[in-house]
């Protein structure tokens, strides 16, 4: 099924790009951190293969999305996704976020609950950095992304094999999407590292679990590897475990992922 290349405005400097599958009840896919829509891409085949409407969302200076001056936080991408919900005229739908984007959908489902019939948290959505660092200070030492060195496409293509040898191309070539191709074939930041930074103080000072008593739908909380997680908070909520999964879940178990997520239509 072929996919449509929708730009939507939410703001005056700002147009945001949507993969489209037309269809009926509908999925609104989000990405993580210096992610993109495209990764979604094995999932939504698969759940558009089953007759359901999908719209996958690049964020700010994501993907093919614009890259505004502003806006590079959790509560702002959510209001972004209201927005291109109410633009598109898409009915309630199933909301899934991976990564920063289980933060971020969160957030839809908690302060515009009529977006929203169920979630789906894919390796993000309910746990705060605070967890893990001791400061502001030391968490953004470590998280900071690493400078690209004049890296190629081509040896990033081939450290990606290497590092997920059961990835099939296309998951590869979604991965290498969240950065740009320059045309002499190198490589650089769809979203510059000071605006990835600001997103991650959001991650830090915003964090998603004093949401979840807001979040009125059924939420499936999707752990990759041996994570564990508490719904605590969550009125109606269950977990799907993918020990041994990566991070990116649905670029590594496109079928079993889409499976799972069919259950929350």
């Amino acid at each position: 099924m072929k996919v449509e290349s929708l730009r939507v405005a939410v703001a005056e400097d700002a147009k945001l790009h949507v993969r489209h599958w037309p269809g009926r009840r509908p999925f609104v896919l989000v990405h993580g951190l210096s992610s993109n829509a495209r990764l979604w891409d094995g999932v939504a085949q698969r759940l558009a293969a089953a007759g359901h409407a999908i719209y996958a969302v690049d964020l700010r200076s994501h993907g093919e999305s614009d890259r505004p001056e502003t806006g590079y936080d959790t509560a702002t991408a959510a209001a972004d996704l209201d927005a291109v919900c109410a633009a598109l005229d898409v009915p309630p739908a199933v909301v899934v976020g991976q990564s920063w984007g289980g933060n971020v959908v969160v957030q839809l489902a908690a302060r515009f609950p009529e977006r929203v019939t169920a979630l789906g948290l894919v390796d993000g959505g309910w746990s705060s950095l605070r967890d893990g660092f001791p400061s502001w200070e030391a968490c953004a030492k470590r998280l900071r992304p690493p400078d690209l060195d004049n890296m190629t496409a081509e040896r990033l293509r081939s450290h990606l094999r290497r590092a997920h040898p059961d990835w099939a191309g296309w998951a590869i070539e979604a991965t290498l999407a969240n950065l740009r191709v320059t045309s002499d074939g190198h490589l650089e930041r769809r979203l510059p590292i000071p605006q990835h930074m600001q997103i991650l103080r959001s991650m830090w000072d915003d964090p998603p679990r004093p949401y979840f008593p807001d979040v009125g739908v059924p939420v499936l909380l999707v752990p990759a590897g041996d994570r564990k997680v508490s719904t605590d908070g969550l009125a109606d909520a269950r977990v799907r475990a993918y020990p041994g999964g990566d991070h990116d879940l649905h670029a590594q178990h496109p079928d079993e992922l889409a499976h799972d997520l069919r259950s929350l239509a």
